[in-house]
């Protein structure tokens, strides 16, 4: 029995010597000064690569989000704003679509690069907070949370948030360390930077001013010049965007109080209440699979369910952990608790639309207040269990997504919001108007919803126009709508045709209208057929 039981042991043996050495090399990588930025630099590549080609699966029967499609339209030029938002996500876009083909998986492509980044970013924070080890556990963390792959598909200034805002809280953990007047720059430029992303910014930015009043150490960075010299920095970086808003008559703000202001009170506490539960169920997920991780090694396990709550309190007692700078945590606590708490209470006060999408760029800071708690114990087995479970779960999923996507395409057949045939409409209409005139189709006309898809697919990639917005892009103008002709693309059941028709009437009273209907295939598989009222303007003669 024993010359039986040899073979079959040693297989077993070398399988345990590989993996212990696996790990260990792991632990080794994420640990040496010399290797983790590598690892992590890796890390975010293979996470960017896997999820494109899951995104690309899940979306098959899809058009892009008409978010990426708007930023691929700002992108046609660089303006120093675009009606709605700041530019830095249009400048972006416009970059990576100079090196990349307009095609939906280059639209996934851009989303994963940016979470990708944003995710080395997040891991250079937490090492001005925390050790290496806890550091890797954090970046794997974000890696897991639905922000960074399955949420994170569309491309937009929500998305973008997650590169500038990382950068902007690194920019002050290191002017608050070492308060000197060039880490005062780079921070006002950090900040110049999340402000040309989105004005929702305002947020961290008034976070991280807060926690710089409240923190313990305030007078030294106070009186240091980091501070000061980040404001005027900021100020001065700002001028060219604040001559444009000026220009434009601050349209961005006239959009944001005709679009986010209600005034049923009951309404905005369901739409916080929402917000609320939304981001608090994302972020459950990183945070259970972080604690299993720890729960698998065993001495761990054992203190994890016995006592986590006597733990935390014996730690603060007994001051502070070796690998965590407490001061620096302290920060990461206040920033991460009033972002968390300050927006809803302020959409309750003053009535504000809260859109569960605004907490994409909020809570990145959690899996690091969490890891920076001086009681966990990060043992080595906890990194490699956690990354194991990352490429386990990003692996099956990948395998899955093509089930996935049939099996959510059966449940919303008739949903023409997200399997609506606009691709289709788009090439169809470049051809009607190449065989009527011959040129290139400039000027596509109607709501933002409908006529951004158009531009995208389109392979003219006309301009769009909003007639009755007062938010337009300014990407093209009333003088270049008459010029070159515009094709008008409508929803008949949209409530906003009449006034539309009222501009189509007086601006080319012999345009000619129709009616056309697009329906997608899909693996055999037909989408909801969709209508619309065209109309086709010639151009100037």
């Amino acid at each position: 029995m024993s010359t039986t039981s040899l073979p079959s042991a040693r297989p077993r043996a070398k399988t345990r010597v590989s993996y212990n050495r696996f790990r260990a090399w792991l632990v080794a990588c994420a640990t040496r000064p010399e290797a983790r930025l590598s690892l992590v630099i890796q890390l975010a590549i293979l996470h960017a690569v896997l999820w494109t080609f899951i995104l690309i699966n899940l979306k098959a029967a899809q058009d892009v989000h008409m978010d990426v499609a708007e930023a691929y339209a700002w992108g046609q030029k660089f303006l120093l704003g675009y009606g709605k938002h700041p530019p830095l996500s249009g400048w972006i876009a416009g970059l990576w679509f100079k090196a990349f083909p307009a095609t939906d998986w280059a639209t996934y492509a851009l989303a994963m690069a940016t979470v990708s980044v944003g995710m080395v970013i997040c891991w250079l924070v937490a090492l001005r907070v925390v050790d290496a080890r806890r550091a890797f556990l954090v970046v794997v963390m974000v890696a897991l949370y639905p922000i960074f792959n399955f949420k994170g598909f569309k491309y937009n200034p929500d998305l973008l948030q997650l590169v500038t805002l990382p950068l902007l809280v690194l920019a002050y953990l290191n002017a608050f360390e070492k308060g000197t007047w060039h880490s005062g720059i780079w921070l006002g430029l950090a900040g110049a930077l999340a402000l040309m992303t989105k004005y929702w910014v305002l947020t961290m930015i008034g976070a991280i001013g807060l926690a710089a009043l409240i923190h313990p150490e305030r007078l030294k960075f106070l009186l240091s010049p980091a501070p000061w010299v980040a404001i005027v920095t900021l100020v001065v970086a700002m001028i060219p965007h604040i001559v444009w808003l000026a220009d434009v008559h601050f349209v961005p703000l006239t959009y944001a109080g005709d679009t986010y202001s209600l005034e049923d009170s009951g309404l905005v506490h369901q739409l916080v209440l929402g917000y609320v539960l939304h981001n608090v169920a994302l972020l459950a997920l990183p945070v259970a699979l972080a604690a299993l991780a720890m729960a698998l090694v065993p001495p761990w396990f054992t203190l994890f369910l016995r006592a986590p709550l006597r733990i935390v309190t014996r730690a603060w007692a007994r001051g502070t952990n070796p690998g965590v700078n407490r001061s620096q945590a302290l920060n990461v606590w206040i920033i991460q608790i009033i972002v968390a708490i300050g927006p809803p209470l302020g959409a309750l006060v003053f009535s504000i639309y809260m859109k569960t999408d605004w907490g994409i760029s909020l809570f990145f800071l959690v899996p690091l207040a969490l890891v920076a708690i001086p009681a966990l114990r990060v043992q080595s087995a906890s990194l490699f269990n956690i990354a194991a479970i990352w490429l386990v779960l990003s692996v099956a999923t990948l395998a899955a997504s093509p089930w996935i996507a049939a099996r959510e395409m059966a449940a919303n057949a008739g949903n023409t919001a997200t399997y609506g045939a606009r691709s289709e409409l788009a090439r169809e209409l470049t051809q009607a108007w190449h065989s009527r005139f011959a040129s290139r189709w400039a000027v596509v006309a109607g709501t933002m919803e409908t006529i951004q898809p158009m531009v995208f697919y389109s392979p003219d990639h006309p301009s769009p126009f909003t007639p009755n917005e007062a938010w337009s892009s300014g990407l093209t103008s009333p003088e270049d709508v008459k010029k070159y002709g515009f094709i008008g693309v409508f929803d008949p059941t949209d409530g906003r045709l009449p006034a539309f028709e009222k501009w189509v009437s007086e601006t080319a009273p012999n345009a000619e209208r129709m009616v056309m209907t697009t329906r997608r295939f899909t693996h055999g598989k037909a989408g909801p057929a969709m209508t619309w009222n065209v109309y086709i303007a010639p151009p100037e003669k």
